[in-house]
């Protein structure tokens, strides 16, 4: 599988670079969880990244990917369905 060189933004990772493998269309998954175990052995942090373009060109492609840290994680994805009613 490919993975590719991506950065991280805020958060403990600040700085860094990770290679993450792409999916089947050559991109990162959306959501990127670390997770730091506990020294006294206790429940693990998990910290939570969220994909976002690198920058944009004239056709607003995106022109690489990087992580940005999301503090209170990211709510889980579910389906909206039309016979449902919102909130």
């Amino acid at each position: 599988m490919k993975s590719e060189e991506t950065p991280f933004f805020g958060g403990p990772m600040d700085g860094r670079t990770l290679p993450v493998l792409l999916g089947p269309t050559g991109r990162p998954p959306k959501r990127y969880e670390i997770p730091v175990p506990d020294a006294d052995g206790g429940t693990s942090v998990v910290h939570v990244y969220l994909l976002e373009p690198a920058g944009v060109n004239r056709l607003g492609l995106p022109r690489g990917w990087k992580y940005v840290y999301a503090p209170d994680g990211a709510p889980r994805w579910s389906p909206k369905w039309p016979w449902t009613k919102s909130g």
